[in-house]
């Protein structure tokens, strides 16, 4: 298990390599006042689930408490927290309601994720609600990320100011991904869609995944290369975890759990998937509006806007 747990850290930092190569800007968000966009509330379409039943604890076990459908992860001193689904998805909808740690959070960082790193180390899967806690000089924000097939040179990174106190109460974070896009959706806002289509393609998740939940230490690169570190003297960080609410297609072993409706025979996933049907295949014109405002006033960085760090862009900027 430890050497397991040194494995994924490693592809935590091998990953967040890319992310310190970005540029940072240092504006507070919370000063300002929002009008919100009206969407309408996916989350409220799936059921919650009892932390126990879908998750295992993945590290840091005496940092995890879990009770009923809500979960307190803790980073302290001594290790960081995380959760893992018992399943592997192949396509499906995602989402937890996370209330985040309170205080100077310099370098804590709470991930929202899928990822299948442990199945193909060198040719790894991976989408990515990132939250990265507030210092002095900036508030919490929200970095977005899609791998495939272990492309961790190219970093999408797309990062969000917050339009209200993460810490105060829970928000809904969800990630919906099936055959036509990835959406990244905070509160039922959609901030980010990355299709699959055209040159988005080639950067596209294909294999199963698995959905974690983590708190940890990201000091080394979360913080302008280790500028601001997690300062233990303020913690412990606490991160919570309520209304999980998961539904797609299971896979194990690489064939389903179950003869669902998300296989057809040979294995391959089917268009039934429970995300993949019409409702699923676009966002409404409400959604799309909703992301517009999001993406104006509130994204800070695209990494298909960094000139200084790709000579030659990713095909799809």
């Amino acid at each position: 298990m430890a050497s397991l747990k040194n494995y994924n850290m490693k592809i935590l930092l091998e990953t967040a390599v890319v992310f310190c190569l970005c540029s940072f800007s240092l504006v507070s968000s919370h000063s300002r006042k929002f009008t919100t966009p009206n969407v309408t509330r996916v989350t409220d379409q799936f059921s919650r689930i009892a932390i126990e039943s879908g998750f295992s604890k993945r590290f840091g076990d005496h940092n995890i408490i879990v009770n009923g459908s809500l979960a307190k992860l803790t980073l302290d001193k001594s290790s960081g927290a995380g959760l893992v689904t018992k399943n592997r998805y192949h396509y499906g909808f995602f989402s937890a309601r996370l209330k985040l740690p309170a205080g100077f959070a310099s370098g804590v960082v709470v991930a929202f994720y899928l990822s299948n790193a442990e199945i193909y180390p060198k040719t790894h899967d991976e989408i990515d609600i990132e939250l990265l806690g507030r210092s002095r000089r900036d508030d919490w924000s929200i970095q977005t990320n899609v791998y495939a097939n272990g492309s961790l040179k190219t970093g999408r990174e797309e990062k969000f100011y917050y339009w209200f106190d993460p810490t105060q109460a829970f928000h809904d974070y969800t990630l919906i991904w099936n055959s036509h896009h990835i959406v990244f959706l905070v509160d039922n806002i959609p901030v980010r869609e990355f299709p699959n289509r055209g040159a988005f393609m080639s950067a596209y998740p294909s294999k199963p995944m698995s959905l974690y939940v983590t708190v940890w230490d990201g000091s080394e690169w979360a913080t302008h290369g280790g500028k601001y570190p997690v300062n233990y003297k303020y913690g412990p960080f606490v991160a919570s975890i309520a209304d999980v609410k998961l539904s797609g297609c299971s896979v194990n072993n690489g064939s389903s759990t179950g003869p669902g409706p998300c296989t057809k025979s040979g294995g391959s996933v089917s268009s039934l998937d429970p995300v993949d049907g019409q409702d699923f295949a676009t966002l409404s014109k409400n959604q799309i509006a909703a992301m517009d405002w999001a993406r104006r006033k509130l994204m800070f960085y695209s990494y298909c806007n960094d000139k200084s760090r790709y000579k030659v862009m990713p095909a799809e900027c």
